[in-house]
C-alpha cells in the first residue's frame, strides 16, 4: 500500500493485519462499550483487550466499500504499521458485520473492507504526546452528519502497550481500538472520521460511502 508521509509517498508492505478489541482505557467505558454491543445480541469478550487476526486483504483506500446487507458500521481508530523496523501512526475504519459479530466477533471482523486514510505520521513525532490526539467520527443520518464518536487517544489504551502486546512483527498493521458510539452502535451509509493534533494543527481524514448488497437465498 502506498501513504503520504512527512517525507513524501512511500510503499508498504503489510504481511499481517491485527484488530485489537476492548481496548478502552477506562474499565468503566470498556463496560459500556460490551453492554451496548450486548444488547443487539453480542457475546462478551472472554478476556480485554483481545487481538484478531485478519487478512491484509482487507486493508483498502477508497471512497466506497461494499458490504453485504444492513447490519454493518464503521468505527474510526488509530492504525498503527511497523515497517522497516519503524513505526507509523495512521488512521483507519474497523467496519464490522454487526448481526455476524452476535453469532462470532471474530468472523464479523473478517467480513468487511477495512479502510484506511491515506497518509501517516511519523511515531516519534507524536510519541510524546499521543494521549492529546483527538479522534473523532460522524455518519450521515437524518439527512446530515452526526458526531458519531468524539474523544482523545487517552480513552484508549496506551498504543505501546498494544504494540507491545501483540509482539507485532515487522511489515505489520494493527488497528487499535476505539471509543463508544454516541447514541448506540447503528449502521449508516456514510462515514467519516478525522484524527487531530492539536499541537501542529494536522489531521489524517478518512471518508467513505458504504454501498449494501443484497442478502440474497
Amino acid at each position: 500500500m502506498q501513504f503520504e508521509t512527512p517525507t513524501g509517498p512511500q510503499s508498504f508492505r503489510i504481511n499481517a493485519l491485527i484488530v485489537a478489541g476492548w481496548t478502552g482505557r477506562d474499565t468503566a467505558a470498556v463496560r459500556h462499550h460490551i453492554e451496548e454491543l450486548v444488547e443487539i445480541g453480542v457475546p462478551p469478550p472472554t478476556t480485554t483487550p483481545l487481538f484478531y487476526r485478519i487478512g491484509t486483504n482487507l486493508l483498502c483506500q477508497s471512497d466506497r466499500i461494499e458490504v453485504l446487507g444492513n447490519e454493518t458500521s464503521g468505527e474510526a481508530e488509530p492504525l498503527i504499521i511497523i515497517s522497516n523496523d519503524q513505526i507509523w501512526l495512521g488512521l483507519g475504519s474497523d467496519h464490522t458485520d454487526r448481526g455476524l459479530e452476535a453469532v462470532s466477533v471474530a468472523a464479523s471482523k473478517q467480513a468487511c473492507p477495512k479502510p484506511v486514510a491515506a497518509d501517516l505520521w511519523r511515531w516519534s513525532d507524536v510519541e510524546d504526546r499521543l494521549d492529546d490526539l483527538t479522534l473523532v467520527s460522524e455518519i450521515f443520518e437524518d439527512g446530515g452528519w452526526v458526531t458519531y464518536q468524539f474523544g482523545t487517544l487517552a480513552a484508549i489504551r496506551p498504543l505501546a502497550e498494544l504494540i507491545d502486546a501483540t509482539a507485532m512483527p515487522d511489515n505489520a498493521a494493527m488497528m487499535c481500538g476505539t471509543l463508544t458510539a454516541i447514541g448506540g452502535v447503528r449502521a449508516a451509509d456514510r462515514f467519516r472520521a478525522r484524527l487531530h493534533d492539536p499541537m501542529t494543527g494536522r489531521t489524517i481524514s478518512l471518508g467513505y460511502n458504504c454501498i449494501r448488497l443484497p442478502v440474497v437465498a
